[in-house]
């Protein structure tokens, strides 16, 4: 996935659950605002997601002091069950998303572009932070 001039960021997670769990806990929007924000001072009180080719997916983002707030919107590319999902988010970044089955573990590897605004490494903290809540969330119910 590597583009001229982007830098890719990589964030993993062995998530102890049969692959199709980890599917549906990772795409469900009644599962998505369990788990898709950074730390427990934020919160995801909205997601909506038509996971298919030109499907949208759109998750609210908000502290929980409701001092910030954002939508998180992107159009998903390639959705191919269990296994894949490519989606550009509105900036026009690309994003991918594989998840590889490993007996009742999927290791789910998600691919970022890096954006200009942040560094680097508070990029990779934050959605490394997301992933964790999700591996937390989904190995938990």
């Amino acid at each position: 996935m590597q583009t001229k001039n982007k830098t890719n960021i990589t964030v993993e997670a062995t998530v102890n659950v049969p692959v199709e769990k980890a599917w549906e806990y990772f795409t469900k929007p009644e599962h998505i605002t369990k788990w898709n924000f950074a730390s427990d001072d934020w919160h995801c009180p909205e997601a909506k997601n038509d996971l298919q080719p030109g499907g949208k997916l759109l998750a609210r983002m908000e502290a929980k002091d409701e001092s910030f707030g954002f939508d998180f919107e992107a159009v998903y590319d390639t959705v191919e069950p269990y296994e894949k999902i490519e989606y550009t988010i509105a900036d026009g970044r690309k994003v991918r998303i594989d998840f590889k089955p490993q007996g009742n573990t999927t290791y789910v590897t998600e691919i970022f572009e890096a954006e200009d605004t942040n560094s680097l490494d508070m990029q990779k903290t934050g959605w490394q932070a997301i992933m964790d809540n999700y591996k937390k969330y989904t190995e938990n119910n």
